[in-house]
């Protein structure tokens, strides 16, 4: 059996996404002359697809929701899912605003999800597949520390405990 959780996304989320993407698509679709020499007009052209090539991208790895199966925690994307094996699974908890004070490392902090390597002081180094920094949960393994949000923290805390007495539900 699987647990499904939904990835909602936080005021965060939606804001500095519906900024980010307004003012790429303003610069992609703005007018401009013609790039036929190398000059402005194709340095213009460059940084359209470079925006452009952003916004897909970041589209791709965006964070759709979250299932709990007897081996692994599925992140699901748009096109796949990554997959977080649980044998090495320590501890999961429910810990609001987990991300609060994060310095992000490498990776994308917040057009259509957080995502990536951050640190705190709080967590250490961490790897972040957030929509909602609001609801996070600290999933703990031997590894490394993952941060994660789904629209109900408290049952997918419920649905890693139930599992691991052999109960999934």
């Amino acid at each position: 059996m699987l647990n499904h959780f939904r990835a909602p996304w936080g005021r965060s989320l939606i804001l500095i996404s519906l900024l980010a993407a307004s003012i790429s698509l303003a610069v992609v679709l703005w007018p401009v002359p013609s790039a036929r020499n190398f000059g402005p007009g194709a340095i213009v052209l460059i940084v359209r697809v470079v925006l452009l090539a952003v916004l897909v991208g970041s589209a791709l790895f965006a964070i759709r929701g979250y299932t709990v199966t007897p081996d692994s925690i599925l992140i699901h994307r748009l096109l796949w899912a990554t997959r977080l094996s649980r044998s090495s699974l320590e501890s999961a908890r429910f810990e609001p605003r987990a991300m609060r004070g994060s310095l992000r490392l490498f990776g994308n902090g917040g057009l259509f999800s957080f995502t990536g390597y951050f640190y705190s002081r709080l967590l250490g180094r961490y790897r972040a597949f957030v929509t909602d920094p609001q609801r996070t949960i600290v999933l703990c393994f031997r590894r490394g520390t993952v941060v994660i949000s789904p629209d109900d923290p408290a049952a997918f805390v419920d649905a890693i405990a139930a599992s691991r007495a052999g109960r999934l539900s």
